[in-house]
């Protein structure tokens, strides 16, 4: 049989295998029901409290009927508190609750060991490399 890199050399291909390792180890280390996508998410929410959905969907890169959804959910599940903007009612804004925020700090160190299982094999400057390389994809 040939050599996997020859067969699917694709960037995309090669893409789409990583991201499945790493669904895959985000279920075996940190959970099934709180996606990489929600950490991320309650991640952005820390560092800029009071953000819209608008910009939680633009940090996230995300339109805007996915992030209504994934506030949604967020809320439901008492993670976040989202509530209209008192100065712009078409407008949400999104704050962590007291348990998104102890959530987001238990998720951190098994995030962390998501990462570590994914980059094992690297170098710190190959992951280094691989980070620049893939945020010079993104910036396409």
């Amino acid at each position: 049989m040939a050599d996997l890199r020859e067969v699917l050399p694709h960037t995309g291909s090669l893409i789409r295998r990583a991201q499945q390792r790493h669904v895959a180890e985000w279920n075996r280390l940190v959970s099934n029901t709180m996606t990489s996508v929600q950490f991320a998410a309650l991640a952005v929410l820390e560092c800029k409290p009071g953000a819209s959905q608008r910009e939680l969907g633009d940090a996230l890169e995300m339109d805007r009927s996915t992030i209504a959804d994934l506030a949604a959910r967020l809320e439901r599940h008492g993670l976040v508190q989202r509530e209209q903007d008192k100065t712009d009612r078409r407008r949400y804004v999104l704050h962590l609750t007291a348990l998104g925020t102890s959530e987001l700090a238990r998720l951190r160190p098994l995030a962390d060991q998501v990462e570590q299982a994914l980059t094992v094999t690297l170098t710190p400057e190959e992951l280094q490399q691989l980070h620049e390389l893939l945020y010079s994809l993104l910036k396409g």
